[in-house]
């Protein structure tokens, strides 16, 4: 099994080098590609002064971040690819532990991590949490779209995900149409067809906050209008198996509308929270599904229907 680490970039070369450091220190052997969206002379030069230890790929426009992964993928020669957006980094044995992962579990197309959040200075803000049994442990693919609709399967960010190559092309590679703020998503949508899901319950990513983040630019309304059209997606492709406990896609968008107005209400943007507030914020059942999906994700309602077979035990 081969890994090659892509990273996409434009314009940060100061978080750049970061990135491509922890890329480079894995304490296995890795390809690591650069792709670059026509930044400016400063970042080729960095690069390939650092010769083969990096394969490097420059769009000749800017030509957008879906484009440039895919410009990447497409350059790199490994079995598995791993994301990694240019202001993020990798835990040095982030390769080493997913290896170990999926060599259990040779069906899989898809794996995931923890995540800790950091600010500019690296500092720890926050985590994503541990999720299901052991140390690491997949899900059959048969139980992964419903996992995702009802928000019990949390893959995360690029920072947190690799996926096998030749499922990721069997998709198309990223969509050049969507936005940032959802092109990732979309991609362990059409990948998680083609085989199971691996989730590592240690913490192997960073993720840094900060105002210059692609993520930080979308409106909650557009974020909602994203979640939306991402979860219909999903929808479309739960397993049969699944559909005589399948929430109503209404329903599902109801409770969409009230998690952006709460989070718009806790962020203070009070402009946000009045045009996103509707009937659904005054709905018993919309409440009621909102706490047993998101906020409790306990409910043995719908865990019960998802297997999680352990890989490896803590």
């Amino acid at each position: 099994m081969k890994f090659s680490i892509v990273i996409s970039t434009y314009n940060r070369l100061h978080l750049l080098r970061r990135a491509i450091d922890s890329a480079l220190k894995q304490t296995i052997p890795c390809e690591v590609v650069v792709a670059d969206d026509c930044s400016s002379e400063e970042t080729e030069k960095y690069v390939r002064s650092l010769g083969d230890a990096v394969v490097y790929h420059r769009n000749q426009v800017n030509q957008g971040h879906a484009v440039t992964v895919n410009a990447g993928v497409e350059k790199a020669s490994g079995d598995w690819i791993k994301f990694l957006d240019d202001d993020d980094y990798l835990d040095v044995h982030c390769i080493e532990k997913m290896s170990q992962a999926i060599a259990l579990c040779p069906d899989a197309v898809i794996c995931s991590c923890i995540a800790a959040q950091v600010d500019m200075e690296e500092k720890e803000i926050s985590r994503t949490p541990t999720f299901g049994p052991g140390l690491a442990f997949y899900i059959p693919q048969a139980d992964i779209h419903y996992g995702m609709l009802l928000e019990l399967i949390p893959f995360g960010t690029p920072v947190q995900v690799a996926c096998r190559r030749d499922a990721f092309l069997k998709t198309g590679g990223w969509d050049s149409k969507l936005n940032t703020n959802c092109d990732d998503i979309d991609s362990w949508i059409r990948i998680a067809q083609f085989g199971h899901g691996i989730f590592i319950n240690q913490c192997l990513a960073y993720r840094t906050i900060w105002p210059g983040a692609y993520n930080q630019k979308f409106s909650f309304i557009q974020r909602l209008n994203t979640n939306i059209l991402m979860k219909e997606k999903i929808y479309s492709l739960v397993n049969q198996k699944h559909h005589n406990h399948l929430p109503e896609m209404e329903d599902i968008k109801n409770y969409l509308k009230l998690h952006w107005t709460i989070v718009a209400f806790r962020r203070k943007d009070l402009q946000s929270c009045f045009a996103l507030l509707s009937a659904s914020a005054f709905s018993f059942n919309n409440w009621r599904f909102l706490i047993n999906v998101v906020y409790s994700r306990q409910s043995k309602m719908y865990h019960s229907h998802i297997q999680k077979k352990i890989l490896l035990d803590k």
